[in-house]
């Protein structure tokens, strides 16, 4: 085959992909112990949520899964998290890891187009990928203070960290993308609500 990515489908998953979910929590988990890093478990259930509301990217080749990440929302919508990227070992070093976070990127933002979206990570070329989309290097204090959110962190082998820095810091780095930044100038608010008025 000339292009080995020819058939690889990237593609917001639905209810269908359920049958994928046990092997996606079993690449992930296989994963995080050949990088002996930390991750936040998800049950069959929380992945199998996540599909049905549109919310999860699947990568396949024809049947045979390829890779996967999902989005959650926190905060009221405010916050969008990017989470739980995997590629199977065999599709590893075509791309398609970007391919699969362009993605997600894509569905949060047209989803939540104000939302702030952030990923926690642990690897260099996720925190490659971030960069280039427009995200920043933060602290924890600037990301979420949704308890649901950080009570995903339970799961990992590194949360006695989080645990003992107060939920400053730990062993991920935190990068996030404000829509607002992004922007060319920054209109004050008293200018979108004089706009708002006139269009109203």
């Amino acid at each position: 085959m000339d292009n080995p990515t020819e058939t690889l489908q990237v593609l917001v998953a639905d209810a269908s992909h359920e049958k994928y979910v046990d092997t996606i929590l079993k690449t992930i988990e296989d994963a995080a112990k050949v990088r002996g890093t930390g991750i936040a478990k998800r049950t069959h259930e929380y992945l199998a949520t996540k599909m049905k509301e549109a919310k999860a990217v699947i990568a396949l080749d024809g049947e045979r899964f390829a890779g996967f990440s999902y989005i959650e929302t926190w905060g009221n919508k405010q916050y969008v998290t990017t989470s739980g990227l995997i590629v199977h070992p065999d599709y590893r070093g075509r791309g398609l890891a970007k391919r699969i976070k362009d993605m997600t990127f894509t569905l949060a933002r047209t989803r939540w187009p104000h939302a702030k979206i952030f990923s926690l990570t642990s690897g260099a070329a996720v925190m490659a990928m971030n960069t280039q989309l427009g995200y920043q290097p933060v602290t924890f204090a600037d990301l979420t203070d949704d308890e649901a959110f950080w009570r995903g962190c339970e799961g990992c082998c590194n949360v006695d960290v989080l645990h003992r820095t107060g939920r400053k810091y730990c062993i991920c780095t935190a990068m996030l993308y404000d829509p607002e930044e992004h922007l060319p100038a920054k209109i004050p608010q008293e200018v979108i609500d004089r706009i708002k008025k006139l269009e109203g």
